[in-house]
């Protein structure tokens, strides 16, 4: 049954359409790839039961003639979206336990359009974290080696255990997060494709919040039009979400293999970074190359905030996840840790339940939300994230998309960078800028690095314009013809 998960997800939706196989047969040959892959922790809660009484579920629909666009197809569920009666930990021990008494939208969109939950992916602590490493539930494993070595590489994160589960083919596509990358630095560490729409296009409601004004759910998958299907189940207008756009959700597929010609493409000067690995930068120039190729105009632009995006970032979101993450004290949900008091009880609670990633952000957001701080940093950092934007509007006078490295190097060992937080933050330095400006931003894989791992090509558009970025990613796709898997270790 190894060929079914091997399947893209439009294939294999083409497969149930015509009857080749059931859903109840793909999914059993997903849910036994799972059980066969526990090397990698993808997953940190299996559903197999319910996954195969979902496939039943479709099967039945399908012979009435009530398919929906997703109609049996098995995924995988970020950890930080609510499932109902299905553990929900955000990769956190203080949420150990809860079991949410309702879907988050997303997910119910998605099992509205007849998809099946196969379980929860792992994810770094409340997507607090560049490489899976902060998970209460142990570090992901990359599905990738280097050529030649046996060392464990880290997935990337937050979105580690989604990204690994799609790229191991363990799953047909999964939810994510991106609050600073963490659904596009993943699908690069991995030769996945993640897409960031623009914010407020998928609804927020349900989903464990770490910074509000950042956070945004989208898809993993292992194609483009993958992506593209997934995006248009997931994203819609939700009234219990008062940031969710009231805008209609195209039908984000066709827009996949559209023609390019014509459109203006911009290279901003700053992402050339000091210091960026020569072949990110040759890999940024054949990008280049391959658009140009395609019929688009190649413009340089400037971003010239680009350099404050990092810090105003990790001053912005910290202080949002210390108000956000105040609720929990061990009252209503999660772990408890009594004390002889209410204060020692609360602060027990934290103390053990939190990790350290988590508890080093909480301390510098309430830092900087404190009296005499909230104006020197908070403030100016809302300053410059205005600037930012600016720049972004700026440049799209002159350009419809913009073309960048997704990150700055390839994947890592796990441990390489974990005792150097800054080192680790400015993973995110190509990703956050597109968080802060609310943007859609785009992953796809587009080469290997000398040692055979794979390397991603980011793409920016305009605010509601994925269907660019949809065009232009499958015209890099078609260009890149990426075909390398990982070699089957686990």
């Amino acid at each position: 049954m190894a060929e079914l998960t091997s399947l893209t997800l439009k294939a294999a939706l083409e497969g149930l359409a015509s009857k080749s196989f059931s859903s109840v047969e793909l999914t059993q040959a997903h849910v036994e790839a799972v059980e066969a892959a526990r090397a990698l922790n993808a997953y940190v809660v299996e559903t197999p039961d319910r996954a195969l009484e979902m496939a039943r579920a479709s099967d039945e629909r399908r012979a009435r003639g009530e398919a929906g666009r997703l109609e049996g197809a098995p995924l995988g569920i970020k950890d930080l979206f609510c499932t109902e009666g299905v553990e929900s930990t955000a990769g956190s021990k203080i949420l150990k336990g809860f079991k949410p008494a309702y879907e988050s939208t997303v997910s119910a969109n998605l099992w509205g359009d007849g998809a099946v939950m196969l379980g929860k992916l792992n994810m770094d602590e409340f997507a607090m974290g560049s490489s899976n490493e902060t998970s209460a539930w142990g570090p992901v494993v990359n599905p990738w080696r280097a050529q030649g070595g046996n060392a464990r590489l880290t997935p990337g994160g937050s979105s580690g255990g989604s990204a690994a589960a799609v790229a191991a083919e363990l799953c047909l596509g999964a939810t994510a997060t991106d609050t600073g990358g963490s659904i596009r630095q993943p699908a690069a560490f991995t030769g996945t494709v993640g897409i960031k729409p623009t914010y407020g296009r998928c609804s927020r409601w349900g989903i464990v919040a770490f910074a509000s004004s950042l956070d945004q759910a989208g898809p993993m998958a292992r194609t483009v039009e993958d992506s593209a299907i997934l995006l248009s189940s997931m994203a819609g207008h939700d009234p219990k979400d008062s940031t969710s756009l009231p805008v209609e959700t195209p039908d984000f597929a066709s827009f996949c293999g559209k023609s390019v010609k014509g459109l203006r493409v911009g290279i901003p000067k700053e992402y050339r970074v000091e210091g960026m690995p020569p072949e990110i930068e040759k890999l940024w120039e054949q990008g280049i190359a391959w658009l140009r190729e395609a019929g688009c105009e190649i413009v340089e632009v400037s971003l010239p905030h680009t350099k404050y995006a990092l810090p105003a970032y990790y001053i912005i979101a910290p202080a949002e996840a210390s108000s956000n993450l105040a609720r929990y004290d061990g009252m209503r949900y999660g772990l408890r840790v009594e004390g002889n008091n209410l204060t020692q009880t609360y602060e027990q609670t934290r103390a053990e339940g939190f990790g350290n990633e988590v508890k080093r952000r909480i301390l510098i957001g309430t830092y900087v939300l404190s009296a005499g701080y909230y104006d020197a940093y908070y403030l100016k950092a809302l300053k410059v994230r205005r600037r930012i934007a600016d720049d972004f509007d700026q440049a799209w006078q002159k350009v419809d998309a913009l073309l960048t490295p997704t990150a700055p190097s390839a994947a890592f060992a796990l441990g390489e960078k974990s005792d150097d937080p800054v080192a680790m933050y400015l993973n995110d330095i190509f990703t956050v800028t597109v968080n802060l400006a609310g943007l859609p931003g785009m992953s796809v894989p587009a080469g290997v690095d000398a040692n055979g791992l794979p390397l991603g090509l980011q793409l920016i558009g305009r605010a509601l314009d994925e269907g660019t970025l949809f065009s232009l990613g499958s015209a890099i796709e078609k260009a890149a013809d990426f075909k390398a898997k990982p070699q089957k270790w686990w």
